[in-house]
């Protein structure tokens, strides 16, 4: 199943998405899983957790299919 992470910034690291998504907790927990199993970058293996991700890039890592987003914007309090 594929979920949608959206983010609000042009740009995100992959070691980011990672813990934004909850698959790992901090940015050692990235090293190691990284070192261990790399995430697949549309299609493509990756094992920097610093790789610049943009919306529209798909990433794979074990069973977890995500697809970067865009953020809706901010709703109006007026």
């Amino acid at each position: 199943m594929l979920e949608e992470i959206p983010i609000r910034e042009e740009t995100i690291r992959l070691g980011q998405l990672l813990k934004l998504a909850g698959i790992v907790d901090s940015g050692s927990e990235v090293k190691a899983l990284l070192a261990s199993e790399p995430a697949w970058v549309n299609e493509q293996p990756e094992t920097r957790r610093g790789r610049q991700l943009h919306r529209g890039d798909s990433v794979r890592i074990g069973e977890r299919r995500l697809l970067i987003a865009a953020a809706p914007p901010p709703l109006d309090p007026s």
